[in-house]
């Protein structure tokens, strides 16, 4: 409780000081994003019920900022956080990407929680992020890193980028103290183009990570519009560094599509998963009270179908149709991990 009041406080005088500052001074920003969600088993869902619920899908607050010392050198920070107490999961806040960074005409250089440069290497490609249909319930790597150090290049011929996330040796060890991996922990990626599709009309990444969370995993991503059509498709391949769950190996692919229609946004996704390495496994067998290490033989479908209604600049009205199909075998038993999900949900930005 003595926490919440002291962050609460923190904010507070962060958004009372944005706007006394003056333009280049700090700037409180956020996000409220709720959706009524049926689901028939839950394991997608935030919060991990089932049935007609209420999804937080990652409502956020944050203050940002930069400070010129000179013609070549700017320091830039960032303290977000996630805002959970719109449901009773008893968690008020939860951390975000939260830095202190330099940045010169050598790059930009980002150090303390951060998403790594394999998660980001996704660009705009995910039309269905943070929500239940994100593509983090089939691939593995999309992670946000305390501890660890970023780099991103200066954009080459204005097109090319060159990335690097690096995280510290606490990373090696859990809470407890126990070493989780004795390895570097790193991501590597280039990016070709504009994710946002706006001074370029397509976005190409590859992206690599060793470490992080066990997993040694590689990707590559393509998006391009075309006229009112945007298309794209992600491939990875995924492996666990993990002893005990070796076995855990196997390749991802996602592709999808949008239709832009004045204020609409229409869009379709397909998705095929056979590593067992992505939160949606994961979570089955947590909530199975089964372990991974009694995973095998995933094949794990995810098909998505919905549009996006953008009411002013910051409002943003959605909904969509998700459809889980496939099974694996847990131990020597066939479980089933079908699952249908319809979501409406109001999206405001400030």
């Amino acid at each position: 409780m003595k926490k919440n009041l002291i962050t609460s406080a923190i904010l507070s005088c962060a958004a009372l000081t944005s706007f006394s500052a003056l333009a280049s001074g700090p700037q409180f920003y956020g996000r409220a994003d709720l959706a009524f969600t049926n689901s028939d088993l839950g394991v997608a869902t935030q919060n991990q019920k089932d049935g007609t619920i209420i999804e937080n899908n990652f409502s956020w607050l944050g203050v940002k900022g930069s400070e010129k010392i000179n013609d070549d050198v700017e320091i830039l920070y960032q303290m977000e956080f996630g805002v959970s107490n719109f449901d009773n999961s008893g968690n008020t806040f939860a951390a975000r990407n939260s830095f202190i960074g330099v940045k010169t005409v050598a790059g930009t250089a980002l150090v303390g929680r951060n998403d790594t440069v394999f998660k980001s290497a996704e660009g705009g490609f995910d039309l269905f992020g943070n929500t239940n249909s994100d593509i983090d319930l089939l691939v593995a790597g999309q992670n946000r890193e305390a501890d660890g150090i970023s780099y991103y290049s200066p954009k080459l011929a204005d097109l090319v980028t060159l990335n690097a996330t690096y995280l510290m040796d606490d990373n090696h060890v859990d809470a407890k103290g126990n070493k989780i991996s004795a390895d570097s922990m790193y991501a590597l990626s280039a990016t070709l183009g504009d994710k946002a599709l706006k001074s370029h009309n397509f976005y190409a990444a590859a992206a690599y990570q060793d470490g992080i969370s066990n997993i040694e995993a590689y990707r590559g991503v393509v998006q391009g519009k075309f006229g009112n059509f945007i298309v794209g498709g992600l491939y990875q391949h995924s492996e666990s560094n993990d002893a005990d769950l070796e076995h855990l190996k196997g390749n991802s692919y996602i592709i999808n599509g949008a239709y832009l229609m004045g204020d609409w946004k229409f869009k379709a996704s397909f998705g095929h998963d056979d590593s067992g390495l992505g939160k949606y496994v994961s979570r089955f067998v947590g909530q199975n009270n089964d372990n991974l290490a009694n995973v095998n033989d995933v094949d794990l479908k995810q098909f998505s179908v919905g549009a996006d209604y953008r009411l002013s600049k910051n409002t943003l009205v959605y909904g969509h149709y998700t459809k889980y199909d496939g099974d694996m075998l847990v131990d020597t038993f066939s479980a089933d991990l079908n699952d249908d999900i319809v979501t409406v949900g109001l999206r405001l930005d400030f």
